[in-house]
């Protein structure tokens, strides 16, 4: 079955070598104005002629990334796993707009399988059963949460579950060993985000119990009744776990632990490098193309906003290569 994979690793090795390393990054940290920023972006090939503004040019290299992936003739069912988040966020705008009197709410992506009108249609009939299972009760649920409560964190609270859980299931149902490992990291991640916010807003266990996903890599019980403790006990638990640099950083700012986050996403998929004749690569690339455009964002507003060098630098994220 390796044959499968065999030209669309090639082609994957073959389009490594364009990804940005800490040394790109730098040169457009270094860059004297936010203009200039844009133009070494461009000189490196991004966006396209039409592309001129920095969110036109963000959206373009995200497309790039799915034409690419197209090209390959790879099954779709590999890459689900990505498209979830995307998915789960317009089912929670959809809700959202049909709860409330504003309606044509610029907040969905268009890239997700799940498009806005699709999803309106079926929460005016309430026809839930033309979701995908893993959505049909947290959109019933968020729905009539948000319809009857106007708690637009509940409805949150319950989309964004069902997310973590989804992409767990995600994992733990494919044969392929970077999207089972990539569904744990992002999910212990996202429970460490959980309880760091809760720890320091004062959330109850009960809240915690309902926002954070069951995964193999952290007792959540235990993350939860720490973050219940406070940061210092939040701290403590994770130094025991294989999560302990998220602890060193959290210890150091906020914008360190931010960065953590996103940095052990890319530590997880790094060995997919050595990987061949797997899907692996390929995954790996889609992330790491993604990783770059989330950096690149985050330099440009720090650019926008008149943030020093070494401001910028605190909150980039490592690169793949």
């Amino acid at each position: 079955m390796a044959e499968q994979f065999t030209y669309a690793v090639a082609r994957i090795r073959a389009l490594e070598v364009s990804l940005f390393n800490n040394a790109t990054i730098d040169g457009i940290i270094t860059s004297p104005s936010y203009e200039s920023a844009i133009q070494y972006l461009q000189e490196k090939g991004w966006g396209d002629a039409s592309t001129t503004k920095a969110d036109e040019i963000l959206k373009k290299e995200e497309e790039k990334i799915w034409e690419v992936v197209k090209d390959l003739h790879v099954d779709m069912k590999y890459f689900q796993v990505l498209s979830l988040p995307k998915d789960f966020h317009n089912l929670k705008a959809a809700i959202k707009e049909s709860t409330n009197t504003e309606k044509g709410l610029d907040i969905y992506y268009e890239d997700a399988n799940l498009k806005k009108d699709f999803l309106l249609e079926i929460l005016a009939a309430k026809d839930y059963f033309k979701l995908p299972e893993n959505m049909q009760h947290p959109a019933e649920d968020a729905y009539e949460a948000l319809l009857h409560t106007g708690d637009g964190q509940l409805c949150d609270l319950i989309i964004d579950r069902a997310c973590l859980d989804a992409i767990y299931e995600a994992g733990q149902k494919s044969d392929a060993s970077i999207i089972k490992e990539y569904a744990e990291s992002t999910v212990a991640v996202a429970d460490i985000k959980i309880a760091v916010r809760s720890a320091k807003t004062n959330k109850t266990l009960e809240f915690m119990n309902r926002a954070m996903a069951k995964c193999d890599s952290l007792n959540v019980d235990q993350l939860a009744k720490a973050a219940l403790q406070g940061s210092d006990s939040l701290k403590d638990y994770l130094m025991g776990t294989a999560y302990k640099e998220g602890a060193e950083a959290l210890g150091t700012s906020p914008s360190e632990f931010e960065r953590w986050c996103d940095n052990k996403i890319i530590e997880t998929i790094s060995p997919q490098k050595y990987r061949a004749f797997t899907i692996g690569p390929v995954i790996a690339y889609v992330i790491a193309r993604q990783n770059e455009i989330k950096t690149v964002r985050i330099i440009l507003t720090g650019k926008a906003n008149n943030l020093s060098e070494d401001s910028i630098r605190e909150r980039v994220r490592e690169m793949y290569v």
